[in-house]
Order: structure tokens, then sequence, then C-alpha cells
């Protein structure tokens, strides 16, 4: 029997190493951004063309490098950042593997212009599906400047599963986002389709955030500092208010370097215990700060995830630290759970400690204390004349006598006797012995969609009296820009009347101003990962929620009734066809048991 084991071809091999390293566009983006910065660069320009696909710019004033290692940068394996084993366990750089270079040139025509300080000439290289073409000496500034062009044109395979440009251009402001955040003393600028993104000057922590995610943030940003010695912890977290139901703003840093962790994660959550509504997710920009012998970066093919030798102590200090200052910033409940606020008159009259040191008997001249009284024989409370207890302890137990407001409309239909009006829209309804609460908004979508309906919004829309200005920060501004040719046939008029302020003339008929800028942010929100062309489905679904609550906020319970037995009629479905619940039967037995 023949051999069967054979070598694979220097180009195949490179082709299935560059699958783990350049999974899209963005991941080029990190990698170039990152040596950049082990180059020592003092500013870095990200261009971007058709998402990445066509082309990658990073220009960079760090070091440069000589004739000898342009060309070595390319070869597989060759690296300046370690040089024997034990330095894989002390990295202090964000590359050490020496594959990026050589896997990016294996997809993709990529062309180096580098520069040395102290040499006259630099040197341009051209290679091309991982062949070098050219070398030769140019005339450019100091540093580097890497143009990737024409990703995957080797891999027509691998090209065609990129998604549209939309959604790798989300990608590549996520790990544009995630150097700059770490790198607050290095100034970024970024260009998609010459259009400037983003233009980030030197500065703090805090002006970075700010810069990056809009100044609607800053003042939800609470500080977060402490420092064992051997750790260090700061940054910021946003106050609960800042939650929000999907992952985006959430940050861990560690030596400058971005990672996931969902066990840390859990402790930021933990920490916001008892503060947010369930399903929200809390915003933290969190950078730590040990010994680079204490973590092991190389576990993961993107180096998104680190391994601590003490995980457990790092949940910790996240966990406590945080609660610490959401207590500091009053953000953190009450522990005096058990206080009578109906005591306080009581505890507010008694003597201070000052008035029975210096003998007053203002306190003493206002009780009578009756000596003979006995706790056990007694059917008359004690008195004491300038305060009425017994009142106050009525005043504090509520009266068992029920009320006698009727919250209900006093109507005489078929359903009068099994439904009642719950604040926020819900209803309470009887049916075949059991207790439903009913969301009246997804009840009256699935009527929609059982007909057939199309909803559509009123395209003149309304005009407003006042135009409502919304700030946005780039990435809004980026997602605004993707679905403003919808807009007008939906009923908005809006302008961008600066550089970053969105101005509001006219919304659509029946959508509240109060409502406006929340609607548009969660517009925003499920923008996050999806295409303009998806716009439409998910607007649709938006807008009935947010005229659905408005329209079951005030309704004759007779409509309420109509709608309910047609809701029966379709047989009573608990869910939407998104998944949602419609109702949601209520276990009145339990309440029975509690008295």
């Amino acid at each position: 029997m023949s051999d069967i084991i054979q070598l694979l071809p220097d180009h195949v091999a490179n082709q299935i190493a560059a699958g783990e390293v350049v999974q899209r566009p963005a991941s080029i983006v990190k990698e170039l951004m990152e040596n950049a910065i082990d180059a020592g660069a003092s500013k870095i320009e990200l261009i971007v063309r058709d998402a990445g696909k066509n082309l990658i710019q990073v220009v960079d004033n760090g070091g440069g490098m000589s004739d000898t290692d342009a060309r070595l940068a390319f070869e597989r394996h060759a690296t300046s950042k370690i040089r024997s084993t034990e330095d894989i366990f002390k990295i202090a750089t964000k590359g050490f593997r020496g594959e990026a270079l050589a896997s990016i040139a294996a997809v993709a025509q990529v062309e180096l212009r580098t520069k040395q300080k102290d040499t006259a000439v630099g040197t341009n290289i051209y290679i091309e599906g991982g062949e070098l073409q050219f070398q030769e000496p140019i005339q450019t500034a100091e540093g580097s400047n890497f143009l990737i062009k024409n990703l995957f044109f080797n891999v027509p395979a691998r090209r065609k599963f990129l998604k549209n440009d939309n959604i790798e251009f989300r990608h590549i402001i996520d790990e544009f986002q995630r150097v700059a955040l770490a790198h607050e003393n290095v100034e970024f600028e970024m260009f998609h389709n010459d259009e400037p993104i983003f233009r980030l000057r030197k500065g703090g922590q805090m002006q970075r955030i700010v810069e990056v995610f809009g100044r609607k943030i800053q003042p939800l940003l609470i500080p977060i500092k402490e420092d064992l010695g051997w750790v260090r912890l700061n940054g910021f977290v946003a106050k609960p208010e800042g939650a929000k139901k999907t992952r985006g703003e959430q940050f861990f840093f560690v030596n400058g370097r971005y990672f996931r962790s969902p066990y840390l994660s859990k402790a930021v959550q933990e920490a916001f215990e008892g503060l947010l509504q369930p399903g929200y997710i809390p915003s933290f920009f969190l950078f730590l700060e040990l010994d680079p012998e204490k973590i092991d970066v190389n576990i993961h093919p993107q180096k998104t995830e680190v391994k601590f030798e003490d995980e457990a102590l790092i949940f910790a200090l996240l966990r406590s630290t945080i609660k610490k200052a959401l207590g500091i910033y009053n953000i953190a409940p009450s522990l005096d759970f058990d206080r009578d606020p109906a005591m306080d008159a009581f505890f507010q009259a008694q003597p201070s400690k000052a008035n029975l040191e210096s003998g007053s008997s203002s306190f003493s001249k206002n009780v009578k204390v009756d000596r003979s009284f006995n706790p056990f024989t007694s059917e008359k409370p004690s008195t004491i004349e300038s305060l009425n207890l017994s009142e106050m302890y009525n005043a504090a137990i509520p009266s068992a006598e029920p009320s006698k407001i009727n919250l209900f409309e006093d109507d005489d239909d078929d359903l009068e006797e099994d439904l009642f009006r719950l604040p926020n829209a819900y209803w309470l309804f009887n049916k075949e012995g059991k207790t439903f609460m009913l969301d009246l908004g997804r009840i009256h979508r699935v009527i929609l969609q059982s007909q057939q309906k199309e909803f559509k919004p009123n395209k003149n829309g309304q005009h407003l009296l006042f135009s409502i200005e919304y700030h946005l920060n780039e990435i809004e501004k980026n997602k605004y820009k993707s679905i403003k040719k919808y807009l007008p046939a939906l009923g908005f008029d809006m302008i961008l009347a600066q550089e970053n302020v969105l101005r509001i003339n006219a919304v659509p008929e029946g959508l509240k101003e109060s409502a406006v800028v929340g609607f548009l942010e969660k517009i925003f929100e499920i923008l996050e990962y999806r295409t303009e062309d998806e716009f439409m489905n998910f607007y649709q679904d938006q807008w009935l929620k947010v005229h659905s609550k408005s329209k079951f906020d005030f309704i004759y319970k007779t409509e309420v009734e109509q709608l309910i037995k047609d809701f029966i009629e379709l047989g009573f479905p608990q869910y939407t066809v998104t998944g949602k619940k419609c109702f949601e039967e209520i276990p009145f037995d339990d309440f029975k048991n509690k008295f």
C-alpha cells in the first residue's frame, strides 16, 4: 500500500492558518492597529473602503522597520516580541505569535511603506497571495503605512461569506473602539469611504469614552478605583439608567489588552443586584493592571480570552469595588429595610443627648407617667400627651376595611365581571376559573397579523411646534445615514443640523413627542448588526409596540372586550409570532395562601 501522508504546500498551509487569524476585515484592523501600538506610535490613522473588503489602510508614526525586517515580518512565526519560551509567560505587547502579517498576506494584496527615524529612505514592499512581487527603496514618512487590498481575492469562497457592508463596518468599529479605549494617550483617526468617522485626541479615560460614545454617556458614568498593590482596578460603570437589554458597552481590559470574560461580567452584574430590571445589562469600562506573569493571554486564536492566576480574587475585587462606588454615589438601595417611616416623628421628638446632659426638662414636662400601669391587667394603653402613639400606630397599619373607591367603569357588557384595568395598559381577565394578566398591545398585534393587515404609519407625519435635537455619537450617526432614505416615507423630517446633532422637525402621526427620543434609541439599538434592508420589518415591529402602548393607555372597556373576543376566536394564543407572551396566568391560589 502506497504512502498517503504528505506535506502541504506553503501557500495552502498559509491559507489554512490565515483562517484562524483573518476571519473578516475587522480581524485585519485589530492586528494592524495593535502592531502600531507595539511600535510606539503616538498617532494612528485608519482608512477603510467598502467596509474593508477593498481597502484597509493603517498609517502610524511608530518606529518603522528596516529593509530586512520589512521582508521578514511577512514570514510565518517571525516576530520581534519574544525570544524564548520564558517570554511567553510575561507578554507585555499586543502581538507575539508572528502569524498576523503572514496570514494577511496569504489572502490579500499587501503593500507596506516603512521608514525608520534615522534612515534617509524607506522601503516599499508588495506581496500578493503570499508571494513577494517586489521590494524597492522609497521616500516616505517615518513609521509604517500598511495597505491591504482586495481581501480574499484568491479565496472566493471565503469572500462570498462576508456579510454586507453595514455589518462588516460595524465589526470594524468594534475593533477600533477596543484599541482606542485602551490607549487614551494615543491620537486616532478613522475614515470610511473618504468620510471622517472618528477623530480622537489624546486625553484621559473619561474624555476618550465620551468622544467614542457621545456626551450623553458622561453624566451616567461613575468612577471606579482600587489599588491592592498586586492588582490595580480603575475605570467607570454607568448608572442603572444607562443599562441596556443588548450587549455593547461592556469593556474589560487587562494591561491595555481587551478581553471577554462571562465569569467577570457576572461579578459586575452581581454588583448591580437589585438595581436593574430583569434582562438589562450594565455598561462598564474597566481596566485591570497586574504583573504579566500572573496572566496567560495565549489561550485563544484571536487573543480575546485571558486566564488569570487567581480569577476568584479578581471576581471579588470587581464586585466589592463596584458596590462600594455605587454606595458612595447613593445609587445602591438602603440597607435599612425594616425602618418604619411612621416612627420617624417619634424619634425626632426624643430628647437629644445634649439636652439630657444639660438637664433640660422640656421633654419631661410634656410627659406624664402612670406608675400604677400594669400591661398585663390594664386594657387601656399608656398615653403620652405630647405624642398620640395609638393614633400613630393606627396610621402605620393599613385599615382592614376595603377601599370604597371604584377604579373601574360601570359597564353592563358580557365580560364586565371578568375584566379589570391595571396600570401601564395591562388588564386582568377571568376565564374558565383562571385569572390572566393581559398585554393588550401584543394581543392587538396578534389580531392584526391574523387579519393579514399591514400596518403603515402616516407618511405625511405631524410637524412639531418646537424641533427636538438628538445628539448622535459616531456609531448612531453612521446608522442614521444607512436608514436616512427610508425616513421621509415614514413621516419623519430630520436633518443633521450640526456635525453630530440630529434636528427632528416632524414625526409619524400618533408618536408622542415625549417618546421620540426613546423610539430613535430603540431603532439604533435594533440596527446594531442588522442590514438596512431589514430596517422596515424592525421599524414596523417597534412602531406597533410604541403605538399600541399609547393606544391602550386610554381605552374604553367596551373596546377591550371586543379585542378579547377577537382574541378568543383565534384560540387565545399565548405567544406572538416573535415569541413574546400575550398573557401570563396569575397563580391565584398562591395569593390566597398568603392570607
